[in-house]
This record gives structure tokens, C-alpha cells and sequence, in this order.
């Protein structure tokens, strides 16, 4: 049967689903021999067609009948009228039957009651193939036959469809599952994906969010991830075609983070949660195969870093002294949310003895004022992720995320003649004129604050950024939706 085609009619009278796996089934076959002999009866069974004994049943092994009428249990017991279902009884009760039927003394040697067993049609392991084959919900995307001996990850890999790791292959079962995960139609499209300005439809979305190996409530971030990655502010063009080694770093806010097991503590940055790098790895899947993206070509980053792959993480709001990076962005308290931030890979801070928050934040003001290179300002972004115990000092001295980052711009204005080109014996530097004046090393919004990592270890980290500003690539939050 193709999918989405409608079976026949059920033929009208009393229809009945059984299987031969079933007890209460197994202990009702009498009754509907009974049955068969009164009124007329269709039988279907859902795994084997010789049951029950002594009724003509008709094979739904392929569950199609069960599907299309929503049978969630059996026995499950219909009266139909020109081809109408009129009534419905779930399980084996006496008197429900003989109301149903209009035949009585049925089972009389049977308990008056007794449930029944869940339908096949609605067993886990069967629904997303059920749900390809005669759901309705057709894809759009092209599909690619695999010979029968041919390896489909080897396949993937001679197509360029991956990352240089296997990917999960998006089959039409998984792929419609994956669409369970948003109320937003298939066909919507998401974004426009640069470089080659391809549209992304949401099962375009879905497609890629399988093969990086995303459960299905893990769509809506990826969705609001890809649209944030395609906005202007965030250029995700020039980021890609920079030589920099830097890419988009997703920082997921609110409930959510908790809902899909996100990890916001211990080894944030690393391997292990499923959540934080299967989303960022579905971002960067969707940028390459539907965006055009891919290394050699428009991505010309001379180092690269591992974070390219993928690069994603919660915020531990609970534990944090500061308001949520969403919330210092605009979304309202309470509300899911995803900030892009364009970087490179993390640096460790080291501060074992500071308790005092002014003199911690001179430590993290002469780790930041190396970014990218001493002597430049104004030119890069950076995101100061503090851990824990770093964090606590801040909160025991009652430093907001305002005064500190307040804080850090004062102690990051430099001396000109300390940036000119050729002081200190460095070629590189800022041009002249510049001396005798003090320059900031970041822009007035240029220093983004996050709370995460394991709450052992003296220890915060640096993300320095991209190019900032309308020249390069701005941070973008996003709302989650469903």
C-alpha cells in the first residue's frame, strides 16, 4: 500500500483486531466464534491469519487496517454502518459486547471483564516505519537508492555529505520522527543558508539534525540556532570565509536546556553530552550540505578548530551570580533561548589565590587583553566564561554581571604608545597617531559574560571572537520556539 493511501472501507456489521500474542485475545476467540455464527463479523489479526480458529480472519499483518482506524488496543471490538464507524469497545467486557452486538449470553463461561493488550499498529518500535508507510506526511527531499551491498555510511562519506565523521542515516522513518519535535510544517523555511543562499526548509532542518544524531526534542534549538546562524548581523558568510580558525558557538538559555539533558557543569566544552554536540554538529552539518560551507572551498580557515564540528553548551543559570546571558541580551526571564557567538576554540584562565573580585577581575583583564594579540583593539568580540568557583567570588562580594564587565573595560583601556607599531620590538600594532591616547580593547558591548564548568578547580576560559562589529560578525540570540 503507498503512503498516505487510505484502505478500503471496513465492511460494515462488527469488525474486530485481535492477535494471537495477546491473552484476553487468545481468551475471547470462543465469543467471537459465536459471533461469527449471529451476526456479520470481520476478523483482522494483526500477526497471524489462522487466528483465531474456526473465523475467517484477514491478514493485517502489515497493520495497515490497524493504523489507518487507530486501533490502540486489542481486542478492540467496532460496529460499522455503510462503512461508517459508529461504536468502539476496547478489551473484553460482557456487558459493553452484547450492548455492541445486540447478541447476548456471549462468553457466558468467561470473567465478566478483563483489559486487553496494546495494538501493534502503536508499538514504539513500529510507528516511525508505519508512520512512512501510511501516514499521509510525504517528505519533499530527493531520495537516494543505495545499492543493496553498498555501505551507506562509506556512501555518505564518497558524497560529502559528512563532517569526516559517520553520520546517522536519515531515513524516511527517522526523519519523520525528527518533525515530531516541532509544530512548525515541514515545508516552512527556516533560513537561507549562506554561502550559497539555499533556502532550508524545516525538513531540510530535520534531515541534517538525524544524521548528527539529534533526538527529536532537540529540533527547536537547532532551528533557532540555524535561523540566528543566517542573519546579517551574524554573517555566517564571513565567518566561514575568513582564515581565522573560528565558528559559530551556540550558548542554549532556559527550561529547555534542563527538558533535553544539557550539560552546563563539568567538562562543558568536551565529549560526553549528546544534547550539546549533536546540535551544534546539526548546525554545521546544515551550513555544508544544504548551505554549501564545506573546508577547501568557501571555508578557508588556515587553522580551523575542533569546535567547528561542533561547539554547544548550556549556561548553568542556577548556580550563577549573574542574570542569564538571554536575559542580559533582551529575551524575558523564563523564556528558551540560543546565542550564536562567532569563536575560536577555549583558553584556560588560572587563578588559584584571588578572593577579592577586584583583583580576580585584573586576572581576567590581562588574559583578555591578549585576544587574538596584545597590540590590537576594537577589532575582536570575546566571551569570558567563568567557572564555579571563580563565580563565587563575585557573589559573596555581590558583583553583578553589570559591574563586572563595567569593571573589565576600565582596567582593558591601553596606552597608544603601548600599541603603535614597533613598540616593544613588534612590528604589528596600530597604526600612528595613536600615541598618547588610550583606546579600549573591546567594543562597549564586545565582552560577553557566561556562567558554566565544573564547580572543582579555580579555573575560567576565554573564546576570543571573530572580527566584531558591522565589519565582521555580531553575537545574535534567538528564541526558541516550538
Amino acid at each position: 500500500m503507498a503512503p498516505g493511501h487510505a484502505p478500503p472501507p471496513l465492511p460494515d456489521g462488527i469488525v474486530a483486531f485481535v492477535k494471537r500474542d495477546c491473552p484476553t485475545c487468545a481468551l475471547v476467540a470462543p465469543v467471537l466464534r459465536q459471533l461469527a455464527g449471529a451476526v456479520p463479523l470481520a476478523v483482522y489479526s494483526q500477526d497471524d491469519p489462522s487466528f483465531p480458529e474456526g473465523v475467517a480472519a484477514r491478514d493485517d499483518r502489515e497493520l495497515a487496517v490497524s493504523w489507518h482506524h487507530a486501533v490502540e488496543a486489542v481486542p478492540t471490538l467496532l460496529r460499522v454502518e455503510n462503512g461508517v464507524e459508529k461504536e468502539r469497545r476496547l478489551g473484553w467486557h460482557r456487558a459493553e459486547w452484547e450492548a455492541l452486538t445486540g447478541v447476548t449470553g456471549l462468553g457466558p463461561e468467561l470473567p465478566d471483564f478483563r483489559p486487553g493488550c496494546g495494538s501493534l499498529s502503536v508499538d514504539p518500535d513500529r510507528v516511525p516505519a508505519l508512520r512512512a508507510r501510511f501516514g499521509g506526511a510525504r517528505l519533499a527531499a530527493r531520495r537516494v537508492a543505495l545499492a543493496d551491498r553498498e555501505d551507506a555510511f562509506e556512501a555518505f562519506f564518497e558524497r560529502g555529505w559528512t563532517d569526516g565523521l559517520p553520520v546517522v542515516p536519515p531515513t524516511e522513518e527517522r526523519v519523520l520522527s525528527m518533525l515530531e519535535g516541532t509544530l512548525r510544517a515541514p515545508d516552512e523555511v527556516v533560513a537561507v543558508v549562506p554561502p550559497d543562499l539555499a533556502p532550508c526548509t524545516v525538513e531540510k532542518a530535520a534531515i541534517n539534525a538525524v544524521m548528527a544524531g539529534c533526538k527529536p526534542e532537540y529540533l527547536p534549538v537547532v532551528l533557532a540556532a540555524l535561523a540566528a546562524a543566517c542573519t546579517d548581523r551574524f554573517n555566517m558568510h564571513g565567518l566561514l570565509a575568513t582564515t581565522m580558525p573560528v565558528g559559530p558557538v551556540l550558548i542554549v538559555n532556559g527550561p529547555i536546556r534542563r527538558r533535553i539533558g544539557m550539560s552546563s557543569g563539568m567538562n562543558v566544552f568536551g565529549q560526553g553530552n549528546r544534547a550539546n554536540l549533536a546540535i551544534g554538529r546539526a548546525l554545521q552539518l546544515i551550513v555544508r550540505n544544504v548551505g554549501g560551507g564545506r573546508p577547501g572551498e568557501v571555508d578557508r580557515a588556515t587553522h580551523g578548530n575542533p569546535g567547528k564540528l561542533a561547539f554547544c553548551f548550556a549556561e548553568d543559570e542556577e548556580g550563577s551570580p549573574f542574570e542569564p546571558l538571554s536575559v542580559s541580551r533582551g529575551i524575558p526571564a523564563g523564556r528558551d533561548a540560543v546565542t550564536l557567538f562567532p569563536g575560536e576554540g577555549p583558553r584556560c584562565v588560572v587563578d588559584q589565590l584571588s578572593r577579592d573580585p577586584d583583583s580576580l577581575a585584573r586576572s581576567f583583564a590581562v588574559n583578555l587583553r591578549t585576544v587574538h594579540h596584545p597590540k590590537l583593539v576594537l577589532a575582536f568580540d570575546v566571551l569570558l566564561a567563568i567557572g564555579p568557583e571563580h563565580a563565587r567570588v563575585f557573589r559573596d562580594a555581590g558583583w553583578d554581571r553589570k559591574r563586572l564587565t563595567e569593571r573589565l573595560h576600565e582596567l582593558l583601556q591601553i596606552p597608544g604608545d603601548e600599541l603603535v607599531r614597533g613598540a616593544g620590538g613588534i612590528a604589528e600594532g596600530g597604526p600612528s597617531g595613536i600615541e598618547g591616547k588610550t583606546l579600549p580593547k573591546f567594543r562597549p558591548d564586545g565582552i560577553l559574560i557566561v556562567h558554566c564548568g565544573g564547580r572543582a578547580g579555580l579555573f575560567s576560559a576565554i573564546i576570543a571572537g571573530w572580527a566584531g562589529g558591522a565589519i565582521g560578525s555580531q553575537p545574535v540570540t534567538q528564541e526558541v520556539t516550538p
